[in-house]
């Protein structure tokens, strides 16, 4: 194989893996038809990719599951494919967290964590904001601008009749910390709900070991969207 084709499979396979962390779980047709590739084509990188354990089969459950037949398989990231796509912490991120929680307490770590997010909040206030009081608009452009950091954002519609969305984050730039302090999801979380104005519950991280992290975000708003830029906001996490 000459050295073009080599780098064309490469440059093939990282867009295969994008796809798989934005929109995963996600079947071998849909990467086939999204990335227009013939479906022999997008097994063989599939196929590679899972030797190097960077996306694994992940079943489907429910319905789709007791259709007849042979299921399709549907394929996510792992967090070494993750991994991939960003490095923007290390080891020396999450010990020097802990260094802070030892020499000042939880607390200090809670305000380490709403300082952090609160500055990603006053630069995406603007970009929401933009979008008008449609809630949906909101998420859109609030996912836009998360991609644009890494997080590898998308929103699905969810429910009868527009209800609500889903805010899903296929990777997380500072992952290896909040395994270890969810204080940042948390702080995140609240943070989307002033953004967007009504009351959204957290429903999956990467965190705690899914596959995606996932946010579900009513459309009905129920108060003014809010810009403000403080990190300790009166709207909280559902359970």
């Amino acid at each position: 194989m000459s050295e073009t084709n080599v780098e064309s499979d490469v440059t093939t396979q990282d867009r295969v893996l994008r796809l798989v962390v934005e929109q995963g779980p996600i079947s071998a047709a849909e990467l086939a038809r999204l990335l227009e590739l013939t479906p022999a084509g997008v097994r063989r990188h599939i196929a590679a990719l899972e030797r190097e354990e960077r996306i694994v089969v992940h079943l489907p459950t429910g319905p789709e599951q007791r259709r007849r037949g042979r299921p399709a398989r549907y394929y996510v990231a792992t967090d070494a494919g993750r991994a991939g796509l960003s490095h923007a912490y290390s080891d020396l991120a999450t010990q020097a967290l802990g260094f802070i929680e030892t020499v000042a307490g939880p607390d200090a770590v809670e305000r380490f964590a709403g300082q952090r997010v609160g500055e990603l909040e006053e630069r995406y206030a603007p970009v929401v904001a933009a979008a008008g009081d449609d809630v949906a608009d909101r998420a859109h452009a609030l996912a836009g601008a998360l991609t644009a950091d890494g997080y590898a954002a998308t929103v699905r519609s969810v429910g009868p009749h527009g209800l609500a969305v889903q805010l899903c984050q296929g990777n997380c730039p500072v992952l290896t910390v909040a395994e270890s302090y969810h204080q940042l999801c948390d702080a995140e979380t609240r943070a989307f709900s002033r953004l967007l104005g009504v009351h959204v519950q957290r429903l999956a991280t990467l965190a705690r070991g899914e596959h995606v992290c996932t946010t579900h975000i009513p459309t009905v708003q129920i108060g003014r969207p809010s810009t403000t830029t403080s990190p300790r906001g009166d709207a909280m996490e559902g359970n």
